[in-house]
């Protein structure tokens, strides 16, 4: 009776292990006698025991922390980079056979990438230019992991490090710039301002009246301030203006002159 419980139980565990269920996700990687044979999956699959031998493969995207390297760029800066990649797996088949630990072959030529492409860049084109380099790693990478079956989606750069003395330089350096941009933009107004200021005082030089105009304003404006005394030069070729005006105006005629009438 023993013996009969025993072998229902022994034939259970075979039945069990003939049985196997792949979810959506996964797929198996079948070997007979140590022989690629197919993949299988998703679904109910059976796996002769001890005949053939079944390798689970996860197709989801997987998310990979790049662990912080230190990478001295082309202008001889040292900085701290970490990045994550992430990749899927599209061929199970070259994933087990080609390679004995996708993940960690991944992990490591991200590492090696990483360093290498950032390299060749200085600090200013890995401030500004992250996208393109995101783009060159992620072309590098997926270039090289096509043969274990994996293609790589995207590589993101998280941080980029500096020390303190380079921060430090950094936010001088902008400092400086900014002052730059200011004394240009200062200098273009005080160029535009003397070439029409040049302009006014030739228009105002041809026109005598204008510039008796221009004088009566000045001094207008000049007398609503709240001081009690005045001095205000007084060019000659004003007096001049004011003369020849006043000269040409006709005189009135004298008593007792011009002609007389005779009865």
């Amino acid at each position: 009776m023993l013996g009969g419980f025993i072998g229902i139980g022994i034939l259970a565990l075979v039945i069990m292990s003939v049985f196997k269920i792949l979810k959506e996700y996964e797929r198996g990687v079948i070997f007979l006698l140590g022989r690629f044979q197919k993949v299988k999956g998703p679904g109910i699959i059976i796996v002769v025991p001890f005949i053939q031998q079944m390798t689970r493969v996860d197709l989801r995207v997987i998310v990979m922390d790049v662990p912080t390297q230190d990478v001295i760029s082309k202008d001889n800066v040292s900085v701290k980079v970490n990045a994550v990649v992430y990749f899927r797996i599209v061929d199970p088949e070259k994933a087990i056979i080609q390679v004995a630990n996708v993940f960690e072959a991944t992990s490591q030529l991200a590492q090696t990438t990483l360093r290498s492409v950032l390299g060749q860049h200085e600090l200013d084109e890995m401030l500004s230019e992250r996208d393109k380099l995101n783009q060159d790693i992620q072309m590098i990478l997926d270039q090289h992991t096509d043969a274990w079956g994996i293609k790589v989606a995207n590589v993101e750069i998280k941080h980029i490090d500096l020390d303190e003395s380079m921060i430090r330089a950094i936010a001088a350096q902008a400092e400086a710039e900014r002052a730059r941009r200011a004394k240009v933009i200062h200098a273009q107004g005080e160029k535009q301002a003397s070439t029409h200021l040049a302009e006014a005082a030739e228009m105002l030089g041809s026109q005598k009246q204008a510039l008796q105009l221009r004088y009566l304003q000045t001094l207008t404006e000049v007398a609503t301030e709240g001081t009690n005394t005045i001095i205000f030069p007084l060019p000659m070729d004003l007096l001049e203006a004011f003369m020849d005006t006043a000269g040409s105006k006709p005189r009135p005629a004298a008593p007792g002159s011009g002609p007389r009438r005779i009865d």
